[in-house]
């Protein structure tokens, strides 16, 4: 079975690169970086991707997503006016050109951080839902935390320089996954190009990210800069069926930026394409069962295995399929009793569940005596290995 299913995935993959060129490797410029397909859950490149740096104004996204989790639990709503204290309007860098009285509704404030990377907006947000920025970056940092964003910790809502804003590219690809996939209807707010609050500042008005004009799809998310950060970005695209999510810091100046994440859009398309692999619901593999109404169960994924594939290859690629056996009886339809690993050159490894087929019942009292006398005639005649593959608990592996 092991070598049928192998060839099984060579086969499909030869047929859909028949004339392509071998993928490459992608040597990015940036001093980290990490490009993740969101499709398929598959990382296409890290580089220093969990060292904890300065995120500048990427960090950003923490406090867009903290007022995005208040709309969407109903503490605020889209047109819920916020004040804007003395320490808000007097911030610096770039801002929205908020003065002390404005009452900017949440929406402004939205388009203010997203667009103008207005560093106001973010301690006017942070004071409206936590009273304090000091406050707010606490939030931020236990609700990162939660989220699995191991490297990050905060300071300030704004990513203004401190010590303590600290952020890796792969938490901040997460959380632009998370933005992505959790908060679809505010989500559009990263694709507008520009937006200025009461006709102040025209000159700030237009979005940094210098993807979103170049029709590859890029509808997001954050620039960053400071002098200790270099040039960063968090950006997405979507193209066809498929989504990517990638962070690059270090860069030395805007065109660099701007150059290097195109590229990256670019390879990440061209070089991979999603295929089908096995429907849901297809027989991959058969795993011994033990004291069951039938040996051997069915093992099928409940959804298709979409499987991101390096143009060209056709080697290099392998499945693994591992699970507890023999499976005791009884077993239930749907039931996951197993895991498929499928593993390519220069990629992480894809992890399917795999579920019983059918249901098995429990054998009938003559089997079940038939095996404990065979069990015992074994180990009278010097032999303790069962008839059957293994006892309950062992793990068993094709590959």
């Amino acid at each position: 079975m092991l070598h049928r299913l192998t060839l099984c995935i060579s086969a499909l993959i030869a047929l859909f690169f028949v004339a392509a060129l071998p993928a490459r490797a992608f040597d990015t410029r940036a001093t980290s970086a990490y490009v993740l397909d969101v499709t398929t859950g598959t990382v296409l490149l890290e580089k220093n991707a969990e060292v904890p740096l300065p995120p500048a104004s990427m960090s950003k996204l923490m406090t867009v997503n903290m007022l995005f989790e208040a709309l969407a639990d109903g503490r605020v709503t889209l047109s819920t006016p916020f004040g804007v204290s003395d320490r808000a309007a007097n911030m610096g860098g770039s801002t929205m050109f908020l003065t002390q009285g404005d009452r900017p509704t949440v929406e402004d404030l939205i388009q203010g951080i997203i667009v103008q990377s207005g560093n106001d907006a973010c301690v006017a947000v942070a004071e409206g839902l936590a009273g304090t920025e000091e406050a707010f970056a606490r939030m931020m940092t236990d609700r990162a935390s939660a989220l699995g964003l191991r490297q990050s910790t905060f300071a300030n809502a704004s990513g203004w320089p401190h010590p303590m804003q600290r952020m890796s590219m792969k938490d901040l690809a997460l959380l632009a996954r998370h933005l992505i996939v959790d908060f679809p209807d505010y989500y559009r707010y990263f694709a507008q190009t520009e937006y200025h609050y009461k006709d102040r500042a025209p000159d700030n008005r237009f979005n940094r990210n210098p993807l979103l004009r170049l029709g590859i799809g890029a509808d997001g998310l954050k620039t960053g800069h400071t002098q200790e950060a270099g040039y960063g970005l968090v950006g997405s695209a979507r193209q066809g069926d498929r989504r990517i999510v990638f962070v690059i810091s270090g860069m030395g100046s805007e065109k660099e930026r701007a150059e290097e994440a195109e590229a990256i859009v670019n390879w990440a398309f061209r070089q991979f394409t999603m295929k089908t692999t096995v429907k849901a619901g297809q027989r991959v593999a058969e795993a011994p069962v033990w004291l069951g109404s039938s040996e051997t169960v069915g093992l099928v994924p409940a959804e298709d295995v979409n499987l991101l594939i390096p143009a060209g290859q056709r080697d290099g690629i392998s499945a693994t399929i591992n699970w507890t056996g023999p499976i005791p009886a009884p077993i239930a339809q749907g039931q996951e009793l197993a895991q498929m690993v499928i593993s390519r050159d220069g990629l992480s490894d894809t992890v399917i569940p795999l579920y019983a087929e059918r249901g098995v019942g429990n054998a009938g009292y003559t089997t079940r005596l038939t095996t404990a006398a065979t069990k015992l005639l074994a180990h009278l005649m010097g032999n303790d290995a069962p008839p059957l593959p293994v006892e309950p608990g062992a793990t068993t592996a094709t590959n």
